[in-house]
């Protein structure tokens, strides 16, 4: 499938999301979360992800900017994109556009059970040739056990669109936990199954800041390559 079928494709599964009742991406830390931002907030974060301190090889070093934004464009629903700026050593720097849509299609905050499905597109904005134009789709629920300090247990699936022999997974599992450990601090960890670009297990922590913001740092292992693995530092507020 070539990179314009993917676009399009993308496209009318971004236009369903804005159906009536429908909403793009909030995270755990690598996965998306059954969270949608509220209408008319904005949520801005700013992703930092490397590899530079342990890789031996030149080579393989790299330095990841992503600078993310997501609006709340109705109720159940947002739509955002991200910028991802991947320094490597010699130059040539990889940029990617990632437009992004999610719907809360359930919420019960009684039961403490949500749920959510949408897309992201990766879509090469230097380097493409060579480089797929990916769609990834997931569908997520969530169950919040009660109590101020209760954890939150997400599962689900994600399929790619348009992916080369490159990604030799094409579906897999999401899986994700959340533990707080007070008002402001907590654990996070998710995983992402199978041997692509996603497939990897990230946990991290987290610390609620003022003025609605948050900061979480992590590592992430891939499922497979030890060249893959890399930390993370994220922080994000909403306005």
């Amino acid at each position: 499938m070539n990179s314009r079928n993917v676009a399009c494709g993308f496209l009318l599964l971004f236009v369903a999301a804005f159906a009536p009742h429908a909403a793009a991406q909030s995270t755990i830390l690598n996965t998306p979360s059954t969270d949608v931002v509220a209408p008319k907030k904005v949520y801005v974060e700013m992703d930092f992800i490397t590899n530079y301190a342990w890789q031996r090889d030149d080579d393989s070093k790299y330095a990841n900017y992503a600078p993310r934004l997501v609006v709340g464009v109705a109720r159940n629903l947002e739509a955002g994109v991200n910028v991802s700026f991947t320094h490597v050593p010699g130059g040539g720097q990889p940029i990617e556009l990632q437009p992004n849509a999610k719907w809360q299609f359930y919420q019960n905050e009684q039961k403490g059970i949500a749920g959510a499905a949408g897309c992201i597109l990766y879509l090469p904005i230097t380097h493409r040739s060579g480089t797929d134009t990916v769609g990834q789709c997931y569908s997520v629920v969530s169950k919040k056990v009660s109590g101020d300090l209760g954890p939150r247990f997400h599962g689900g699936g994600y399929v790619l669109v348009g992916a080369s022999k490159v990604e030799r997974t094409k579906a897999g599992a999401i899986v994700a936990y959340e533990q707080p450990f007070s008002k402001r601090t907590g654990l996070l960890l998710d995983w992402l199954s199978g041997d692509n670009r996603f497939g990897s297990v990230s946990p991290g922590l987290y610390i609620l800041t003022p003025h609605n913001g948050s900061l979480s740092a992590g590592y992430s292992i891939a499922n497979h390559g030890r060249g893959k693995n890399a930390l993370f530092v994220y922080y994000g507020t909403q306005f």
